[in-house]
């Protein structure tokens, strides 16, 4: 399908409205309750997921969102193309207020993320990317709105990847989901990499860090869901980023029967 400009402004529109309404929750007080499978939800995956839902609902493209009801494969695997959200990516980051959440909006073509839109609400950079290329703005204090046109394009907005090169080699890591798969994953890369260091960092920002050409690998050795992982992808890929199946190496695909995805690696291609 064509991406075009106005749906590619409809999703940016979309998510930074939904981290707006993510902030207003995050300055105060708020409640956790538990899902089904343990993982938290508050008041803020609830009212970013209504604001994209009717944010994109205009589009006429269906949805999956984690927080709203998940189709059955049985009609999914007939979508040709669906938006693939995540509300609020990083909940548990969220709940310890340390700034590593976004918001997760891709749009899935034939089981590939043919766009995404990652926006950090607490640094205020808005990340997007499609076959165009990838990108990264910092609305927090632009003179522009981000709604004024396509201004975006032209006024503020840096091409990815913009970072320099390391002089050290950066393996990415989740903030909460480290185990002994990804430890023997970076013994084994330290001997050919002796100046390795590790960051850690929380939700799609370990996508965004490879596409800014600030970090060089991102192995995940633990469970992922689609929608963790889509709008990332997509802006890492179209930034010139592979992200393969370990088991075969193969790209990640979506709209599978099972919502789970293949452990992963996803790296930087150097220049």
């Amino acid at each position: 399908m064509e991406i075009t400009d106005d749906l590619i402004l409809t999703a940016l529109q979309t998510a930074v409205k939904a981290g707006t309404a993510i902030m207003d929750v995050y300055r105060e007080p708020f409640g956790v309750e538990l899902k089904s499978d343990n993982s938290p939800l508050t008041i803020a995956d609830k009212r970013a997921h209504a604001i994209i839902s009717q944010g994109l609902s205009n589009t006429g493209i269906p949805l999956l969102s984690e927080e709203g009801m998940h189709a059955d494969y049985s009609i999914r695997k007939s979508w040709s193309h669906y938006w693939l959200v995540d509300p609020l990516d990083g909940t548990k980051e969220f709940i310890k207020r340390n700034g590593d959440f976004t918001v997760n909006i891709a749009l899935i073509s034939n089981k590939q993320p043919v766009f995404g839109v990652v926006y950090a609400p607490v640094p205020g950079f808005l990340y997007w990317g499609s076959k165009s290329g990838s990108y990264r703005l910092n609305i927090l204090g632009q003179k522009n709105n981000y709604t004024d046109g396509f201004k975006l394009y032209s006024e503020g907005v840096e091409q990815l990847p913009c970072l320099p090169e390391n002089k050290e080699y950066i393996v990415l890591g989740s903030r909460s989901h480290m185990n002994a798969e990804t430890e023997s994953f970076i013994k084994n890369l330290q001997q050919s990499h002796p100046d390795l260091a590790f960051i850690s960092r929380g939700s799609s920002l370990k996508f965004c860090a490879l596409a800014e050409g600030g970090a060089d690998v991102y192995p995940r050795f633990g469970p992922t869901m689609e929608w963790d992982t889509a709008a990332g992808h997509a802006v890492a890929f179209f930034a010139g980023c592979s992200v393969l199946q370990v088991d075969n190496g193969l790209p990640v695909v979506y709209n599978k029967p099972s919502l789970l995805n293949p452990f992963f690696i996803a790296r930087r291609k150097k220049k």
